[in-house]
């Protein structure tokens, strides 16, 4: 794919993630109350598996760092979406860059689903919920971490998984540019 193609989606995507993080955003839809249901990685999981996993992580990173600019989070919401999300993308383009069916597209989000649990689990651990709960003892906050963030982003990684299965193959022509 030629760089300019490359660059081009690439910023097509991360607009499209920025549309959905902030109507995600906006729509208030939280579980627990502070974990977002939005489907602003749909975008960077397609730009994944289409060009690679820097270009997903790059479209994670651009929609966060355009998020600062509304965020009431203090920059550290963005910065844990991005090291989650950014982990997600990761983890799959790397498995799947090699060898690019659908039997290892099935395998690569059920990896970037463990990563991403395991990571945001640590994140929000150890980072997120001292920041935002200080004073609570640890046993709560391990708890939090295990009896809702971790269930969330288990579910939350096997649903995009499956959107991006039932989508990907109809978008693909179009992002590379070979439609007819």
């Amino acid at each position: 794919m030629k760089k300019t193609r490359m660059l081009t989606v690439t910023a097509m995507l991360s607009a499209m993630a920025v549309i959905l993080q902030y109507l995600g955003s906006v729509m208030g839809l939280k579980v627990g109350g502070f974990l977002e249901i939005e489907f602003s990685d749909l975008p960077a999981i397609i730009g994944t598996l289409s060009m690679g996993p820097f270009c997903g992580v790059m479209i994670e990173l651009m929609k966060n760092v355009i998020h600062c600019f509304i965020t009431s989070t203090g920059y550290v919401g963005e910065f844990a979406n991005f090291c989650v999300n950014g982990v997600y993308v990761l983890v799959l383009g790397l498995i799947y860059a090699g060898h690019k069916t659908k039997r290892r597209a099935v395998l690569g989000f059920a990896v970037a689903t463990v990563a991403y649990s395991i990571v945001g689990a640590l994140i929000n651990y150890f980072i997120m919920l001292p920041l935002y709960m200080p004073d609570a003892p640890a046993a709560v906050k391990f708890d939090l971490v295990m009896t809702l963030i971790t269930p969330f982003n288990i579910s939350k990684g096997a649903i995009l998984a499956f959107i991006t299965l039932v989508i990907y193959k109809k978008l693909s022509p179009i992002i590379k540019g070979t439609a007819r």
